[in-house]
Parts: structure tokens; sequence; C-alpha cells
């Protein structure tokens, strides 16, 4: 499915996508999914290869699930084809220390009998490109077909999902 600033899973809100936005997307809260709003880094580009990445809360599951979708058209998504991970706080402690500038990277690797995840966030010293570099993959193990999605986040963006991410620890260990 072809989508702008939403998905199928996520309600329209208003929300188009620019060239560099960052949206947080309310969706539907019921007592079955318990899922709080997502923050959603929108990155089309005019050569055709941006991307999004969507973090979302899933308390009754103790997890954020990550979601990442290439760009296929003009601000618009691939989701059908999209990428999740499901980070646990073993998971989510290397992306905080990252982006509080204590590591300068951070790589995290799921493998499951059907296929490996990789995220990779990275605290780049370039002046003239964006502070943070931003990947998921995915191969999947039947064909070894690989999938990947990559942005440039900027201080601001990070300064939010930092944010965001510690709360969401806060929400799943239940302080």
């Amino acid at each position: 499915m072809k989508d702008t600033a939403t998905d199928s899973t996520t309600p329209a809100t208003g929300c188009v996508a620019t060239s560099q936005s960052a949206t947080v997307v309310p969706s539907p809260a019921s007592p079955s999914t318990e899922r709080a709003a997502d923050y959603t880094l929108y990155k089309p580009n005019a050569r055709g290869n941006g991307g999004v990445l969507r973090f979302g809360l899933n308390p009754a599951k103790a997890a954020i699930f990550v979601d990442a979708a290439a760009q296929n058209g003009d601000k618009q998504f691939d989701w059908d084809n999209k990428i999740t991970m499901k980070w646990g706080l073993s998971d989510v402690g290397p992306v905080l220390a990252t982006l509080q500038g204590r590591q300068p990277q951070a790589k995290l690797f799921h493998q499951t009998d059907k296929a490996n995840s990789a995220f990779e966030l990275t605290l780049r010293d370039d002046p003239v490109r964006a502070p943070y570099a931003m990947s998921m993959s995915r191969q999947d193990a039947s064909d070894k077909s690989l999938r990947k999605v990559s942005l440039p986040i900027t201080h601001a963006e990070a300064a939010v999902l930092e944010a965001a991410l510690r709360i969401a620890v806060g929400r799943i260990i239940g302080w």
C-alpha cells in the first residue's frame, strides 16, 4: 500500500510528510493493544530513496516496536514491505547511551528462523552532515533478500527520541 504521512494502522490526523518532518501520530488505544502514540520520523527526498522510521510503545508487551519503510514515490512510503523490530529494555539502553553522547554507536541485531534484522545509530563527527545516521535492515533467510532504510537524524529529532525512549523505559518498568 502506498501512503503519505500515515498508513492503514494509523488514523489520518492531517499530518502530511514534508522533506524533513517528525510527527507524533496518536494511535487508537484499545484494551487489547494498549499502544501509545507513535514518534515518527518522515524523511522523503527528491531522489526517491528516503524513508520513515516509527517508534511506538506497547506497554502490554513491555516493548517498543520500531517500523521502517522505504520511500517509493513522492512523499510515499512502502508500508506493505516495512521492517519491524520489537525492542526490549536491553535494546533501548545502547540507543539511549548513543543519543546521550556516552558512546559513538549503537548496533542491535535480532535473529529468527525467518530473518535477521539490524538497527544502527551512529553519532557522526562531520559538520557538513546530519549529526546522527540511523538505519534499519532485514535480510530474509529464505531468499537472502535485503531491505534497508537509512535516515539522517538532526539534533532536535535525536533530543525528542531520547525523551520519548526515557519515558518508554519508565512505563515498561512500571515506575
